[in-house]
């Protein structure tokens, strides 16, 4: 019991540590992000250029012997890309809808963590990611439904309680796409895909849900038409 209370502070510093590099990692390339959504070509075609290959050699990294997960995975990657840009580029509402996306789940991962953080609880899915709480899930869902809905009344467009639905479906399909990273991360024996991003590891721990989001939204506006969520 003495050793516990003894390493209580070294634990709660590290957590401090690891959250003041996540903040301050997210400080940085947030706005980066942003301003390359913003004004579009050519430097979201930039970035996405220059994130590809970063995320295909940690995928590889991952999947070493493993051919059938590897090529899987280089197409998943590659599909989100394509969303990104394709998304982005289109002529109506292209910049919102991408500001939208990364809006919610700026959201989703921030109201699972300090949800999931203060109220603790059942785990998720303790075999692939034993740090995830079904807590965590339902905050991620509440923040990224009040982000969504926020996100709409400040582009003067879609319905707030539909924007809201949308969020948090779009926060479980967030949540999916870090599961899908967090079991080949495990099968790889892996703690981070990489050491790239200080506070985050590599550059696909910090766009796992991302990944999934993109080809989320990409393949439900391809199917339904339009400038869905928008229409």
């Amino acid at each position: 019991m003495a050793a516990s209370a003894a390493d209580a502070p070294v634990v709660r510093e590290g957590r401090f540590r690891g959250l003041l590099l996540r903040v301050l990692s997210a400080a940085v390339l947030g706005p980066l992000l942003l301003a390359a959504v913003w004004y579009g070509f050519p430097w979201i075609d930039f970035i996405a250029a220059l994130a590809a290959p970063l995320i295909i050699l940690e995928w590889i990294r991952l999947t070493r012997g493993r051919q059938v997960v590897r090529l899987l995975v280089c197409v998943y990657t590659l599909a989100a890309l394509a969303a990104l840009l394709w998304l982005r580029h289109q002529p109506a509402l292209g910049r919102e809808t991408v500001i939208w996306i990364l809006v919610c789940i700026w959201a989703t991962d921030i109201g699972a963590y300090f949800v999931g953080v203060s109220a603790g609880g059942a785990k998720l899915a303790p075999r692939i990611s034993p740090g995830k709480t079904w807590s965590g899930l339902i905050g991620g869902m509440a923040w990224a439904a009040m982000a969504s809905a926020m996100a709409g009344l400040a582009f003067g467009l879609g319905e707030t309680f539909k924007l809201a639905m949308i969020g948090a479906g779009l926060a479980v399909v967030g949540q999916l796409g870090d599961l899908l990273e967090s079991a080949i991360k495990r099968g790889a024996g892996a703690k981070d895909s990489g050491n790239l991003i200080p506070g985050h590891g590599g550059l696909l721990d910090r766009v796992d849900g991302l990944v999934a989001v993109l080809v989320a939204v990409a393949l439900v506006r391809l199917t339904v038409g339009g400038t869905w969520p928008w229409t």
